[in-house]
């Protein structure tokens, strides 16, 4: 049994298209960031919504929902703002029902991590004893928040981070996704293209920060 995984698609909606018509029938789960930096909020949470994708809340979900950007820098406060003026009620209680966790008997979910479910950025290289701590009885992690995608095996279990939909900061343009084999307990990475430069025009189109849109090119 497969389960895609995706994670900050961050309102690219192109770029989440494209992930689910290669990602097929298969289950969908995503693990947080639905919005901020691009600008297809309502778009893309109705997307999530209409394709019954279960998922948790992202540090930008979570922002937009509460009008508190104090932990955002600069440029993703004005995303938020905008993505906050914009979100339909309905989407905008969608985002705030989101739980900051996820778990079940095949995998646990945390945006960040588990000691911080939104805010902690979690990297391949964090040492080995942090790495098993966070794993404690699960056999599988899967983390968003970094835009970073890697695969980690430890001691038999594993810790997954899909990657970025709609921001990669990996230095590849291509959305990310994962792919997670729940019998052989093991995923590989997916790359998907998409159309950047309709996604660049529109960002500045709608007055958003010229940074995101350059940085769709560059991957970092």
């Amino acid at each position: 049994m497969e389960v895609a995984i995706i994670a900050d698609v961050h309102a690219n909606l192109p770029a989440l298209e494209a992930v689910l018509t290669e990602i097929g029938g298969m289950e969908v789960f995503c693990c947080g960031d639905l919005v901020g930096y691009n600008t297809f909020p309502n778009e893309t949470v109705e997307l999530v919504r209409r394709q019954g994708i279960t998922g948790i809340v992202g540090n930008h979900d979570y922002a937009v929902v509460t009008g508190d950007y104090t932990r955002l820098n600069t440029l993703a406060k004005k995303a938020a703002e905008w993505t906050r003026g914009i979100l339909s009620n309905d989407n905008l209680k969608y985002l705030a029902a989101l739980p900051k966790s996820y778990e079940d008997e095949r995998f646990s979910a945390f945006h960040g991590s588990p000691r911080d479910p939104l805010f902690e950025y979690l990297f391949q290289n964090a040492s080995e004893e942090i790495l098993t701590s966070f794993l404690g009885n699960c056999s599988t992690l899967i983390l968003g928040h970094t835009h970073l995608p890697f695969v980690h095996k430890l001691e038999g279990k594993l810790i997954l981070n899909p990657g970025s939909v709609g921001q990669p900061r990996d230095r590849s343009p291509l959305a990310a996704y994962a792919v997670l084999d729940l019998e052989a307990n093991s995923a590989v990475i997916r790359r998907v293209k998409y159309d950047v430069d309709f996604v660049a025009r529109d960002i500045r189109r709608h007055g958003l920060p010229i940074e995101f849109a350059e940085r769709l090119y560059s991957g970092d």
